[in-house]
């Protein structure tokens, strides 16, 4: 690991390895490009559009989520530096392997003065709370709805809350301090408190209820019934398909697991060419949200760099 990181403090290797993150997402998109052409081709480029910035408020909602993380565990840091730690450093996810994002951050953060393992740390913290809420979501939204064969939705909304009991500060600051003695790692002195988990379980919520309106919408122009029900299959769909694509951590960005369990919970309320549209489109579209966030980050720092006058963006 050490001497991974020596190499990724090469000047060279860090605009290689963003020249690199940035081509495996765009040849994952060019990969489907017949279908997702056709699939353009049925759907109005005003819904298009919509999602396309729905896809980008989504991950902006996660990046503030992760700065409250940030924030609580000692390493406060202004949105743009933020942004860049966070935005950029998540390019990394399309390519195999599953650790270059949290290499990259660490990097980033590093040239912001935040120590990597504390960087590290931040971003697992992150994503584990991301995905504590992103199981409450699912078990919150879909049981009940008309379609989805789990009749009995009383039982399973109730684990919604007690899921979240895992995002309990007692709890996560033990989860860190295993993850970092697994991975040999010094433990952090900070422990992440109630403010800061609450500043960034509610960012996460609303980064959920985004990207669920993003699914809702191209649902909505391949000819769905617009209502509650398709709201709350659109949102813990995704909810449930990140899970299970970030859970294989061998898949690029998740890529064709999430599809699958997409593809599953559409199933209810379209029919076969409908679901390949809209979870075609889904994945082309925060793949463009993650690459437009990353590059507005960078363009942001470009027109005023570290050290200029509101240059912290606090």
């Amino acid at each position: 690991m050490t001497r991974v990181r020596r190499v990724l403090g090469s000047p060279w290797v860090r605009r290689g390895f963003v020249v690199a993150a940035v081509a495996a997402a765009v040849v994952a998109v060019v990969l489907e490009r017949e279908a997702v052409g056709e699939a353009l081709r049925t759907v109005s480029w005003s819904y298009v559009a919509l999602a396309l910035l729905l896809s980008v408020v989504n991950v902006l909602l996660a990046a503030l989520s992760w700065r409250s993380v940030s924030a609580g565990l000692g390493a406060p840091l202004g949105k743009r530096d933020a942004s860049v730690v966070y935005l950029v450093g998540q390019v990394g996810k399309y390519l195999p392997g599953g650790v270059w994002n949290l290499l990259a951050s660490a990097e980033l953060g590093s040239d912001r003065g935040i120590a990597r393992r504390r960087t590290v740390g931040t971003m697992l913290l992150a994503a584990l709370l991301s995905a504590v809420v992103a199981g409450a979501t699912a078990l919150a939204t879909l049981p009940g709805v008309p379609g989805t064969r789990l009749e009995a939705w009383w039982w399973p909304a109730l684990l919604a809350p007690v899921a979240l009991l895992l995002v309990h500060p007692a709890v996560l600051n033990r989860i860190l301090v295993t993850v970092l003695h697994l991975t040999r790692q010094t433990p952090l002195e900070e422990r992440i408190g109630g403010r800061a988990v609450a500043a960034a379980t509610l960012w996460s919520i609303a980064s959920w209820v985004v990207v669920g309106l993003q699914v809702l919408v191209l649902a909505l122009a391949v000819g769905a019934e617009p209502g509650v029900d398709l709201l709350r299959l659109t949102t813990g769909g995704y909810a449930l398909a990140w899970l299970v694509g970030t859970a294989l951590v061998f898949l690029p960005a998740g890529v064709g697991a999430r599809e699958t369990v997409l593809a599953l919970a559409l199933a209810p309320v379209l029919d076969a060419g409908g679901i390949l549209v809209v979870v075609l489109l889904s994945r082309v579209l925060v793949t463009a949200g993650d690459l437009l966030a990353a590059g507005g980050a960078l363009l942001a720092v470009r027109v005023a760099p570290p050290g200029a006058p509101g240059s912290d963006g606090s």
